[in-house]
């Protein structure tokens, strides 16, 4: 999901990058060991890189985000954003009975299993 993530906004700064590091541990202490964990590396990277596209192209959680966050636009949440409206103001408006702030699910599970498909279906 953080290659998603970065992916998705482009924010992977020119001297940025990834980190394979390899330790050597356990029963695994030669060279070959090391130099197999760090292709274990790449390949989860080539993996996420292929997952992080596949989902970008199809827009997989792109719906969902949109959904979930649609509030954001409406007035109330323009007023917040804008610093219009502060947590004692919305303290005020919810005791007054103004406003009935019910939690409402983010689909958790269904989008576990849409990246999970993504993840399946590019291996």
């Amino acid at each position: 999901m953080i290659v998603f993530s970065i992916d998705s906004k482009t924010i992977l700064a020119p001297s940025g990058g990834f980190n394979f590091d390899a330790k050597l541990r356990r029963q695994s202490v030669s060279r070959s060991d090391l130099f197999h964990g760090h292709i274990g590396g790449a390949d989860a990277l080539a993996l996420a890189l292929l997952a992080a596209a596949e989902m970008i192209k199809e827009e997989t959680l792109i719906g969902a985000r949109r959904a979930r966050y649609a509030g954001w636009s409406e007035e109330l949440g323009r007023r917040i954003m804008d610093g219009s409206e502060t947590l004692p103001s919305l303290s005020e408006r919810a005791e007054a009975g103004e406003m009935d702030p019910a939690p409402a699910s983010g689909g958790q599970e269904l989008l576990e299993n849409l990246v999970n498909r993504v993840l399946w279906r590019v291996r």
